[in-house]
């Protein structure tokens, strides 16, 4: 290393220990010092690992834990970010934490969609992996297309290294790469020709710009889809879900590749990250009996998504949400939910985000009214803007409660009549959130 190397690991370093010793947190402050010592400190902090880099608009962290846990029946030494800091910065901070290793080690990074070429112009992964890319967070990534684009202007700096990406995303197979690669998705309903909704992002073909049909589809855009005019379609998989057997919103039961499985954690959303690290699990050659059952144990609480938590003799799961197709997923799992529930939603318009607030109306709201939802709660920084949405779309006056103060949160949730909670939050609202349940001990640490 170089004296500037060095003296930015030590900073770094020092940072670290200080902001996580005295302060709870340090995600990304560290690495930002560092890298304003050194900018190219990436390179040498990770230049004897085998790196992992899992990326897409939805599922990130949840893939990313299950990997972790997944590969280390067979790799003990494994750096990761669980908190879900996925930018350069948290990046670097998660190497300048790294433990000694007895081996080579590995390292499993979440990584923003569009700090990929940020990441790769330093590190040469291993592998790739792509859970799927909806329309998120307009002033960053603009649209589905621009964002595909800045991962592939990452992945173009590794191109030996292997992709496996979610087949049923027609986007992920729309342009020729030179990396090897693997897809994985749903494969089992039976065929029965039938179109996305016509609201769906990403429904023309990329080839001729027909709307595209499909054999099956999960949700979205996302399926076993086919082009009528000049023959895309779905390429074929190397691991299938090839059958799903029940759904509840703490558990899924389903197979791959024959292999029955076994999820503590609801929504068909999260079959897709599982499936992602089955693939990834078995491309790393750990046997898919033993996957299923490291996958079947009772998880640890993984930061903000389905996290469980209680408030007084309140059961609440918090899920973050940041764009439609993710909300709408996380409706229909607590549709599945067959006891009454009381539902919170906390919108925030910080950068983190995403100041465009516009999405919420695209969200299946109209669909919380006919459910067995005696009480709402609306809050946040906007939470005007959300308590509309949600008058809009059908929830009574009388039963829905503001909170625009997320310190009153918790007392909000403790006078709710039913024992289940739901509260969907955007990042910084969930952080918040976080952070004051810390504070009054309900759970460990408050912040990323």
């Amino acid at each position: 290393m170089s004296i500037n190397s060095l003296l930015a690991t030590w900073t770094g370093k020092s940072a670290y220990w200080f902001l996580h010793t005295f302060r709870g947190g340090g995600s990304s402050l560290p690495g930002k010092l560092a890298l304003k010592l050194d900018p190219t400190i990436l390179k040498h902090l990770a230049k004897n690992y085998d790196v992992i880099i899992i990326t897409g608009t939805n599922g990130k962290t949840l893939t990313t834990a299950l990997t972790v846990k997944v590969l280390r029946q067979r790799y003990p030494d494994i750096l990761t970010n669980p908190s879900g800091s996925n930018m350069k910065q948290g990046i670097v901070t998660t190497f300048l934490t790294a433990p000694k290793a007895h081996q080579k080690p590995l390292a499993v990074l979440e990584v923003d969609e569009a700090n990929v070429v940020m990441v790769t112009k330093y590190i040469t992964p291993k592998a790739f992996v792509f859970t799927n890319i909806f329309r998120d967070q307009l002033d960053r990534y603009g649209e589905i297309y621009t964002t595909y684009q800045k991962i592939l202007d990452g992945v173009a700096l590794a191109p030996e290294a292997t992709i496996i990406a979610n087949g049923d995303l027609p986007l992920f197979h729309s342009k020729k790469l030179p990396n090897p690669m693997l897809y994985y998705g749903f494969d089992y309903q039976a065929d029965h020709d039938q179109q996305a909704p016509a609201n769906t992002d990403g429904l023309l073909c990329p080839n001729c710009q027909h709307i595209l049909r499909y054999h099956s589809r999960t949700y979205s855009n996302m399926g076993k889809y086919y082009c009528p005019h000049c023959g895309f379609e779905r390429p074929q998989l190397t691991w299938k879900l090839n059958a799903l057997t029940n759904m509840t919103p703490t558990s899924s039961d389903f197979e791959i590749n024959g292999q029955a499985m076994h999820l503590n954690i609801g929504g068909e959303y999260n079959i897709y990250n599982a499936l992602a690290a089955f693939a990834v699990g078995r491309f790393m050659d750990v046997p898919s009996k033993q996957i299923a059952q490291t996958l079947s144990e009772n998880d640890e609480q993984v930061f903000g998504r389905q996290e469980i938590f209680h408030v007084g003799d309140k059961d609440v799961t918090l899920v973050l949400v940041k764009n439609p197709v993710g909300l709408n997923q996380v409706i229909k799992m607590m549709s599945t939910d067959s006891q009454p529930f009381s539902f919170a939603a906390l919108l925030n318009a910080n950068y983190a985000d995403g100041i465009d607030t516009s999405w919420i109306w695209d969200g299946a709201f109209e669909k919380l009214p006919a459910m067995n939802i005696p009480a709402f709660i609306s809050g946040g920084e906007r939470y005007r803007d959300i308590t509309f949405r949600l008058k809009v779309a059908g929830v009574a006056p009388e039963n829905l409660t503001i909170v625009p103060d997320l310190t009153k949160m918790t007392a909000a949730i403790q006078k709710l009549p039913t024992k289940q909670v739901y509260v969907v939050a955007t990042y910084t609202a969930m952080l918040q959130l976080r952070k004051q349940l810390a504070s009054q001990g309900i759970i460990k640490g408050g912040m990323a």
